[in-house]
């Protein structure tokens, strides 16, 4: 994929996240923020390792954060996080669904199309392991917004 369409992508991604919060409405953003940017961090942190590890290869610019993975972590990524989070938080099992179900996608759906498309291709990692190194934050976030709702109160 040129670099020109892939720019074009990660902007659309970005802005569409983005927009979404419009929807959103300003109390749960408040609330939900915090662990969305803690998952944010870890995330970066994660794509750090799996770089370094060759778990998997951007097409275009491979060694960027910035071109390769931080576009999906700061648009569908964060975003999503909160939207997650204000539609499931309170209801663990639903939550758990919720993450399994996206991250299954992701993993076994979309890692594809992004080969095909040569964005991205997971080299290190089958799509089972994929989705085990996304799911297992799900986790970490809801404990950690559960620890920020019972300091808040």
């Amino acid at each position: 994929m040129s670099l020109k369409k892939l720019l074009l992508i990660n902007i659309t991604m970005i802005l569409f996240s983005w927009l979404s919060l419009a929807f959103f409405g300003k109390r749960n953003i408040k609330k939900f923020l915090p662990a969305s940017i803690f998952i944010f961090i870890l995330e970066a942190f994660n794509a750090q390792i799996g770089k370094k590890r060759k778990w998997w290869v951007n097409y275009n610019n491979p060694k960027s954060y910035f071109s390769g993975e931080f576009p999906m972590n700061i648009g569908p990524f964060l975003v999503g996080t909160m939207w997650i989070l204000k539609k499931s938080f309170g209801d663990f099992k639903k939550f758990i669904l919720i993450n399994a179900s996206l991250n299954a996608f992701f993993a076994f759906v979309l890692a594809k199309v992004t080969e095909k498309l040569k964005v991205v291709k997971l080299v290190r990692l089958n799509e089972f392991q994929f989705f085990l190194f996304m799911f297992y934050k799900a986790f970490l976030l809801y404990g950690f917004q559960y620890l920020f709702e019972r300091n808040k109160a």
